[in-house]
């Protein structure tokens, strides 16, 4: 996670899963993140990329909608929790070498960072690791602001 304060660039940080299955993934992350965004209300992900799951998930006692979108772009995960606060993490492939996933949680979450989801996806991965089909950054950025402005 980019530190407190950092409103820059078009992630918040990066998440490493284990697996394509939200459902298993989703709990340990956010255990996580509710110590720094509260209660957890919603996660926002791409239909395409992830195994097809459940539309509810209940973690520590309380229901996290999933809600799916082909438009979201296939590398992030957007949280969203009460307030309307909301995180855009890039999700890094599972298959992604231990060299390049680190690599790209720690660029991701740099401070500075105002890389696009794109540029961060096309590091150097991992031979295994595919890369998403890019999102107009128009598009991207529409998608992480809820629609509020364009570039």
């Amino acid at each position: 996670m980019k530190p407190d304060g950092s409103a820059s660039g078009y992630v918040d940080g990066a998440w490493w899963p284990r697996s394509w299955d939200l459902a298993t993934e989703l709990p340990e992350l956010l255990a996580v993140l509710a110590a720094r965004q509260g209660s957890i209300e919603r996660v926002t992900y791409n239909l395409t990329r992830w195994q097809p799951g459940t539309r509810r998930l209940t973690v520590d006692g309380r229901v996290v909608r999933l809600e799916g979108f082909r438009s979201q772009h296939p590398g992030t995960v957007t949280v969203a929790g009460r307030g309307r606060r909301r995180l855009t993490l890039l999700v890094v492939p599972p298959e992604a070498t231990p060299s390049a996933g680190h690599h790209a949680l720690m660029t991701a979450s740099r401070r500075d960072n105002v890389d696009s989801t794109d540029v961060l996806h096309a590091l150097d991965l991992g031979a295994d690791a595919a890369v998403p089909e890019p999102m107009p950054a128009a598009t991207e950025s529409w998608e992480n602001d809820g629609g509020s402005r364009l570039p």
